[in-house]
């Protein structure tokens, strides 16, 4: 395994971890109804916003290119969603002939 391919992995494992954070971070807020009680949580509900947004527009993207690389949209827009841009990398490094799979 070369070095790119751990850090790559390990660039994956720290994703999931992070959104799958940010998603519990929104329900609690969701939950509590709003964090006005918690104002130095602000910037870090500001950026958790961002960063699932950006990761929903990435699985979108995915989903949208995935038919023409020979991947499942639904299957590929979830896996993008949790690993970021690296799930975008390598859905268009995929030749559209391509039969392998996630992971």
């Amino acid at each position: 395994m070369k070095l790119d391919d751990r850090l790559a992995n390990g660039i994956k494992v720290l994703s999931t971890v992070l959104i799958t954070g940010a998603i519990a971070l929104e329900l609690w807020n969701l939950y509590t109804h709003g964090f006005e009680q918690f104002d130095r949580f602000q910037p870090l509900i500001g950026f958790e916003r961002f960063a699932l947004l950006a990761h929903l527009g990435e699985g979108a993207i995915a989903a949208f290119y995935a038919p023409r690389k020979g991947e499942k949209p639904i299957r590929f827009a979830i896996y993008t969603f949790f690993v970021g841009t690296i799930g975008l990398f390598e859905l268009f490094d995929r030749s559209s002939d391509s039969n392998e799979s996630i992971g």
